[in-house]
Parts: structure tokens; C-alpha cells; sequence
């Protein structure tokens, strides 16, 4: 077993949980590049000259984080709406990851305190946890700052509202994340991260990045949490 892991989990006593991958691949039955399309056509229905790259951006993320950047608000908020609404249909066809539930539901058993702190939006979030019996076990949940996407991981933001809502110290919370934002953001509000590598590629540059622990399945985290307590 993972020592490293064993001993950061002993050391915190809240988990904070990236939503995309960590819990579920949200796109799993509504690709992220079909409803990345979708929002370049509320673009190019807004009179926006979409340049070929932001075209053809698989991320729909990307597409929102763009727009955002361009400083024209109203699009901003129409592409932000799309968004959102795509994401409550997402989750219906939404696939659960291996042991992401298990995480869940032994943070709690073990006294942990669980959060989401996701780039997708609150009212995704909630209703895949409502739909799969988890919303008791997870508060808050911390989505993505409507029309705001300068505000998404990395920016620290989030992670820090959901930290002072736990009333712990940044020391004693880890998020969970498989993502460089996660990673960086995590790192810039001084809490704990373990990199979840659910692509091989990802090993290395997580380690790179500075997260404290790399895994490569959830089920690594669920084991720590389930085993027997030493005396």
C-alpha cells in the first residue's frame, strides 16, 4: 500500500473532491466535444468570428474560460446558460468512476468531512449526487462562478469557500483532483492534493506539478479509508 498516501490521509481531516473524473466522467454519455460545438454555435449566433482553433476546441470548459476572457459579457453569460444546461443533461448519462462513491461514503464512516469543489456547475454536481444517494454525504458543493470563468480552478477561490465553509485549516483539507488546474489551485490555497491519474501520461507531470501524492485508481484512496485503525 501507498504509505505516503496512508500517512497524508491520517494528517487531514476533510476531503475535498474534484467532481470531473475523482467522481464521475460527467461527459461519459454527452461527449465534451459535441457540447464544446454546441457552445461555439451560441457564439457564431451572438455575431462572435470564431477563430478555427476555438473551433474546433474539444473542451467545452475552454470554450466558456475563452469567451470569458474577451471581456464581452453578455456572451459570456449565453454561452454560460448553454453550459449549464448541458451539464444537468450530462449528468443523467453521467459514469460513475470506480470507488469514487466508495471515497465518499468512507471519508464520512472514517469522520471526514467531504466537499466538491468542481469546474462544472453547482446544480450539476447536486443532482448527480442526488441521483446516485450521495448528496447527504457531501457539503458543500462548490460550482463553477456563473459567467465568471476567470474565477474556475486554478484560481484558488473556490477551493478557499469550500475550506472556510468546513471551518478546518487549509493544512488539514486534500482535494482530490486529476487535473493541473486542481493541482494548482490546490497548491495556491495551501491545501493537501492528491493527483488522480486516470491516464498513465498524467504520472509524471502530477508529480512534476507538486501534488503530495499521485494515484492511478480511487480505489486506492477507499482502502486507506477503509482499513482497520492500528491501536
Amino acid at each position: 500500500m501507498n504509505a505516503d498516501l496512508g500517512r497524508l490521509l491520517g494528517e487531514v481531516g476533510a476531503m475535498l473532491l474534484d467532481f470531473d473524473g475523482p467522481v464521475c466522467s460527467i461527459f461519459a454519455g454527452y461527449p465534451a466535444p459535441q457540447v464544446a460545438a454546441e457552445l461555439v454555435d451560441v457564439l457564431r449566433r451572438h455575431g462572435v468570428d470564431v477563430p478555427p482553433d476555438l473551433a474546433s476546441e474539444p473542451d467545452p470548459l475552454e470554450v466558456l474560460r475563452r469567451t470569458g476572457a474577451t471581456g464581452d459579457h453578455d456572451t459570456t453569460r449565453a454561452v454560460e446558460d448553454a453550459l449549464c444546461a448541458a451539464e444537468r443533461r450530462a449528468v443523467e448519462t453521467a459514469e460513475p468512476t470506480p470507488y469514487g462513491r466508495e471515497v465518499i461514503v468512507a471519508s464520512r464512516q472514517a469522520g471526514m468531512q467531504v466537499a466538491a469543489v468542481s469546474n462544472n456547475s453547482a446544480g450539476a454536481v447536486a443532482a448527480y449526487l442526488t441521483a446516485h444517494r450521495l448528496a447527504g454525504y457531501v457539503s458543500p458543493v462548490v460550482g463553477r462562478a456563473y459567467a465568471d470563468p476567470g474565477r474556475m480552478k486554478p484560481n484558488p477561490e473556490p477551493i478557499l469557500r469550500a475550506v472556510r465553509a468546513l471551518g478546518e485549516p487549509p493544512s488539514r483539507c486534500v482535494l482530490v483532483g486529476d487535473s493541473l488546474t486542481d493541482i494548482d489551485g490546490a497548491r495556491a490555497a495551501g491545501v493537501r492534493v492528491i493527483g488522480y491519474a486516470n491516464r498513465s501520461t498524467k504520472v509524471e507531470t502530477f508529480q512534476a506539478a507538486g501534488a503530495d501524492v499521485v494515484i492511478t485508481n480511487m480505489g486506492e484512496v477507499a482502502e486507506h479509508l477503509i482499513q482497520p485503525k492500528e491501536d
